[in-house]
């Protein structure tokens, strides 16, 4: 049985399947052809933390895949009252075959996955968004072909998602560039794992157009996560200068792309210009979201399927 806390817990040639396999689970959804692998499978979600783009993608996913969803939250469950994670963890797992969870610290999570007799799905985590950065490398692949060797530049907070770019490039093989303010740089000791992956895949920048310089894929996220709200005012004086415009794209590459993993606040993080212009996939990036997670669940429940 295998979990997938972050990104790190799959191989380079676990990921290589799972891209061919969502191609394919994604050409069959463009084809209103049915594809019901999960047919009296069960999915938990469990969000402590809200979602749009979580939620739907995990529940129309696993419906479209013939299995059923139980959504769960802190307000309507023990897990929001006195129940501890593990005692939950092994409840829950006997009564479905898959959890997905959206959370706020890792721990949570790993706990949960420590005592479940079923797979754990990271939905999100203060520390790492792996199905995030998956749904955005699948969508490069898709636009551009291999991101083997290809320069992404990282624009912003250093925050769960440039923790988990730096795992995907230290396993993927491509080079990451971080510019972050002062205060609000990467934390390599979260990203690393263990056995040193991630450590040193990275370059990191002060100014965000030289990160930008050459880049194959510019990328940012909000200036605030959720959980961070009363540091907003702060974080919007000392990210001023990381919005993401029309002179970093016009810095790097002259096909580079653009990625969000939205929701976007126009005029803070990235000029309206770039998220709604030639060079960005968002749209995209957030409906495959969808068809990796699909290839993520069957995998995990059935393994590889030729």
């Amino acid at each position: 049985m295998k979990h997938y806390l972050q990104f790190s817990d799959l191989s380079a040639d676990e990921y290589a399947y799972l891209f061919e396999r969502a191609a394919l689970i994604k050409k069959k959804f463009k084809s209103y052809e049915k594809h019901h692998p999960l047919v009296d499978r069960t999915l938990a979600m469990i969000f402590e933390k809200a979602s749009t783009r979580t939620r739907v993608s995990f529940e129309a996913g696993m419906y479209q895949m013939g299995g059923s969803v139980v959504h769960l939250t802190t307000g309507d469950s023990q897990l929001g009252r006195a129940e501890p994670i593990e005692d939950s963890a092994k409840v829950i797992s006997r009564m479905t075959d898959l959890v997905m969870i959206r959370t706020f610290e890792q721990t949570k999570i790993e706990r949960f996955a420590a005592h479940s007799r079923v797979p754990v799905i990271n939905g999100l985590t203060n520390e790492f968004h792996p199905c995030q950065i998956l749904a955005d490398i699948f969508t490069y692949i898709e636009h551009r072909g291999s991101i083997q060797g290809k320069t992404v530049a990282w624009v912003g907070d250093g925050n769960n998602m440039a923790n988990t770019w730096l795992q995907a490039a230290a396993l993927l093989g491509f080079h990451l560039r971080v510019s972050t303010p002062n205060g609000y740089e990467l934390d390599e000791k979260v990203a690393t794992t263990p056995n040193g992956m991630g450590a040193g895949s990275y370059e990191t920048y002060s100014n965000p157009m030289d990160a930008c310089a050459g880049a194959d894929l510019v990328t940012t996220d909000v200036w605030t996560s959720m959980g961070y709200e009363a540091e907003n005012e702060a974080r919007r004086k000392a990210f001023a200068a990381w919005c993401v415009d029309t002179r970093m794209m016009a810095a790097a590459q002259p096909d580079a792309l653009f990625m969000h993993c939205l929701p976007a606040h126009r005029g803070e993080e990235v000029q309206a210009e770039v998220i709604d212009g030639p060079q960005s996939v968002v749209w995209d990036e957030a409906e495959n979201r969808m068809h990796v997670q699909k290839a993520l669940m069957e995998y995990l429940l059935l393994g590889r399927q030729s």
